[in-house]
């Protein structure tokens, strides 16, 4: 990262398309419904969880085309972000910082953002402890993600640290 670089007000900034294909790739698209880790909501797509009328995604529902997930996927990026801006009130950050979180937003909701010690710690202008607060979210189904050996929700963990190794970089 450059040093010079500053942070800029949320408000202005938006999803990076680096940021955008990153969550993408990570999420990866699946056609048809399927449940990503036990105790998770029926996906779709590249993490889609809803359409855009709002409806969740079932079981049952019929398979997509990579293309109509990529719509999905846009969709609730946009409006996520409103939601992620929004919480942040006079907040400045990086662009990857605001990518990274937003990643976060992409994979666990917006319900979980607005209640996180991440959250409380920007707002605070506690910018390293909102990246170490990353690694809080290590749990699928009350499982530890981060456990030795885990087979059932590595992915979990392995995200999380990618995050916070990203965050910690731009500190």
């Amino acid at each position: 990262m450059n040093p010079i670089a500053k942070r800029v007000s949320v408000a202005v900034l938006s999803l990076s398309a680096v940021g955008f294909a990153a969550w993408k790739a990570d999420e990866q698209f699946v056609a048809a419904p399927m449940i990503p880790t036990k105790g998770d909501v029926p996906t779709i797509g590249f993490g889609s969880t809803k359409y855009e009328d709002g409806r969740r995604v079932a079981l049952t529902d019929p398979p997509i085309t990579r293309d109509r997930g990529e719509v999905l996927a846009r969709n609730l990026m946009s409006q996520d972000e409103a939601v992620f801006r929004a919480s942040l009130p006079g907040v400045k950050l990086h662009p990857e910082e605001y990518d990274l979180y937003m990643n976060f937003v992409g994979q666990y909701g917006t319900g979980n953002w607005r209640g996180s010690s991440m959250r409380r710690d920007l707002l605070a202008g506690n910018y390293a402890a909102a990246c170490h607060d990353l690694l809080k979210y290590r749990f699928a189904a009350g499982y530890d993600c981060s456990t030795p050996g885990n087979k059932r929700c590595l992915g979990v963990w392995t995200r999380q640290l990618e995050r916070h190794d990203k965050c910690m970089a731009v500190q």
